[in-house]
């Protein structure tokens, strides 16, 4: 079975498989939008995302910064022109370019003034290993659901509740 990639972007879905990675062990690709208040960005995020890599749970494929001015103005800053780019510098080894100035852009149209976010598309790496294994052994996964964190929050309390 061949896994091709597909993200899903600005309403368009398009497989790609980029130099670099084995299509056949390539593991599901999430894109991340971090939204920051007041273009206060500092790159303390970025040793979390070092470290998961290093933990083999995800890949960092590609990751870019946003930033809406007070008039609304939008600004798309790749990692190497970042002035957090210090803190990224572990975090990718090879960026794939998966996000277009389109995706970009789209992003940034919801985004409130004076405000920015950071953008990472990453493989799931412990997903590509899970999947290898179902492959061998003939199985298919045919459902897999991402619940956020919130709705997990607001479930677990509903159980704390009285």
């Amino acid at each position: 079975m061949l896994a091709i990639v597909h993200i899903r972007l600005s309403g368009k879905v398009a497989p790609l498989v980029p130099a670099g990675l084995n299509a056949d062990r390539v593991g599901p690709v999430d894109v991340a939008v971090i939204t920051f208040e007041g273009n206060r960005f500092n790159g303390d995020v970025a040793p979390a995302l070092r470290q998961l890599q290093q933990d083999g749970a995800v890949r960092i494929l590609d990751l870019s910064f946003i930033r809406k001015a007070e008039d609304g103005s939008v600004a798309i800053v790749e990692l190497g022109d970042a002035e957090v780019a210090q803190e990224f510098d572990q975090v990718t080894d090879v960026q794939f370019d998966l996000l277009s100035d389109e995706d970009l852009r789209s992003v940034a149209t919801s985004l409130p003034a004076a405000s920015s976010a950071l953008v990472v598309a990453w493989e799931n790496s412990w997903a590509a290993r899970l999947a290898a294994a179902i492959d061998a052994s003939n199985g298919e996964l045919v459902a897999l659901e991402h619940i956020p964190r919130d709705v997990v929050m607001r479930a677990v309390a509903a159980l704390d509740a009285p």
